[in-house]
């Protein structure tokens, strides 16, 4: 068994905004800082993120103490063109672990 670390892929098939939507259907309680490191981006990134995502209606945050708890909607329709047929829940259930 290897020890060495694999180098980070220079492109992905999934956006940020994708894996940041797969993260909190995971784990709508995850922090910022925990989606971060696991989609490989800034705190402030995410953060840019999650408000465009709240913006287009995919995303709800809503304060639970000092916790976001975010919910995912996932049958709105996917944006692009090419994929516009299918809901955001077609995308999680290809995808979830």
């Amino acid at each position: 068994m290897s020890t060495r670390k694999m180098a980070t892929p220079s492109w992905t098939f999934l956006t940020n905004h994708a894996h940041v939507l797969l993260c909190l259907v995971q784990n709508p309680f995850e922090r910022i800082r925990d989606i971060a490191v696991e989609v490989g981006v800034t705190e402030r990134a995410i953060q840019r993120i999650i408000v465009e995502l709240e913006a287009d209606g995919y995303l709800e945050r809503i304060r639970d103490g000092r916790r976001n708890v975010y919910t995912v909607f996932s049958r709105k329709p996917l944006r692009h063109s090419v994929e516009k047929h299918r809901q955001v829940h077609d995308l999680i259930k290809l995808i979830k672990k």
